[in-house]
């Protein structure tokens, strides 16, 4: 697909700066912008100062860099001029441009274009909107990885057991007229649970995956009046929640984020946990159950050693915490290892809590992790169609049958790699980026 449409846009954050870079990209981008900069040599890989003038009148120094097709980000043309960061000029200058031929680029075009022309798969521009977005190192660790092809080497690897079991299968159809079995049965059930397996393994990793992609949500959870609130202050190094000896003073979620050791975690102080008869407080506290029910950790809070989680408390899928608090009022010799006596007041053994919870996050950067819903749902629908595939062929279906279930889950692999999508799914895609990118 070629776009014959020369874009242009202002790539760095609006606003006032010392520099601003506005980009063109299409085959008229040197043409368009050697109109203003007169006696500029376009040569690839190179930058060269210059005067930006419209109608004869100087607009700014500026300086032109170009990259020539099929060597740039967007695989054709780009030409980027890096002028001084005053929102005049850089409106003057994108009137200037469109005046001579360029329009401006829909948000996400330039990415959009490196798709279309194949610098990128898909999932590896949908990255490039994670790495702009990821706020601490192990987020631009996933979206770094995703983006130089971790995620492409991992699904190629299981497009490639796909072809093979689709071969086996195939060449089976061929001689059907000749009665003849020529896959063995055991061999083809021996690849669909290896692809099962490694696909379940990537499924079970978005959870985990979104939650350092997004902040990985923490939950703060216990009775009234037990050190919530302190703990979240603690944590977080200020006086972020109100503090009160008086029972039920959170009513609301409060929410907040830490980066340690390079992952963020998204804290939230919840209102205390009982019955109360105060529609306000109650409110607060299903609050608390949402924020229980989206959390990825639940630091459960205690003042004694035998107190158990609420019955209507669900942890399925959750890494439960468990925190005897306030031992500076009341010293414990607990000999529950799992519990970890702490002062929120005092910070005694907060070092160890922000330990465990590093502890609970897979940083592994050679790992494979889903970050996007796009790809679960995709990973999901091919699961669905492999258990197909397993049922037929334990069944002992002919083979004709059995490759209609292989080719959809290949049709869902094709999905995420963008070998197989629509222009809606791309303008849902795209449409998440900055105008510039």
């Amino acid at each position: 697909m070629k776009n014959n449409d020369t874009i242009c846009a202002v790539s760095t954050p609006q606003g006032v700066g010392g520099i601003a870079v506005i980009r063109l990209s299409g085959e008229k981008a040197t043409a368009i912008v050697g109109h203003f900069v007169r006696g500029m040599a376009f040569r690839a890989n190179e930058a060269r100062f210059g005067l930006f003038r419209i109608d004869g009148q100087p607009l700014d120094e500026v300086v032109v860099t170009t990259f020539l097709a099929p060597h740039s980000y967007t695989g054709e043309d780009v030409v980027e001029i890096s002028c001084h960061g005053s929102r005049y000029i850089q409106q003057r200058m994108i009137e200037a441009l469109i005046s001579q031929g360029a329009r401006l680029a829909n948000p996400g075009e330039f990415t959009q274009r490196a798709f279309l022309c194949g610098r990128y798969d898909l999932s590896q521009a949908e990255a490039v909107a994670d790495l702009i977005d990821s706020q601490s190192a192990a987020a631009h660790r996933l979206a770094i990885n995703q983006l130089r092809g971790g995620f492409i080497q991992k699904l190629k690897e299981l497009r490639d057991k796909f072809m093979e079991l689709t071969a086996l299968l195939e060449l089976e159809l061929d001689f059907s007229d000749e009665d003849v079995e020529f896959a063995d049965r055991s061999q083809l059930d021996a690849i669909v649970v290896t692809l099962e397996t490694e696909l379940r393994q990537l499924a079970d990793s978005f959870r985990m995956g979104n939650a350092i992609r997004n902040g990985v949500p923490v939950a703060i959870v216990g009775r009234p009046n037990v050190g919530k609130s302190t703990l979240l202050n603690a944590l977080l190094g200020e006086e972020r929640a109100i503090v009160s000896p008086i029972a039920g003073t959170t009513r609301d979620t409060v929410e907040d984020t830490i980066t340690l050791e390079g992952v963020q975690f998204r804290f939230v102080d919840t209102a205390g946990i009982r019955q109360s008869d105060d529609p306000i407080e109650s409110a607060g506290i299903e609050r608390s159950f949402r924020a229980i029910e989206n959390a990825q950790i639940v630091l459960f809070l205690t003042e004694s050693d035998d107190e158990i989680l609420p019955d209507n408390l669900s942890l399925e899928g959750k890494t439960l915490i468990r925190l005897r608090n306030k031992i500076d009022l009341s010293p414990t010799s607990s000999a529950d290892s799992s519990t970890l006596c702490i002062s929120a007041r005092e910070g005694t053994n907060l070092p160890l809590l922000k330990e465990r919870l590093l502890a609970c996050v897979d940083t592994d950067s050679d790992k494979t992790m889903l970050t996007n819903i796009r790809h679960y749902e995709a990973i999901t629908n091919i699961l669905q169609s492999l258990t197909l595939v397993k049922e037929s062929l334990r069944q002992g279906l002919p083979a004709d049958l059995v490759v209609i279930d292989i080719r959809d889950a290949l049709y869902y692999l094709g999905q995420i790699t963008g070998q197989v999508t629509s222009d809606e799914v791309l303008g849902t895609i795209f449409s998440r980026f900055c105008i510039g990118k």
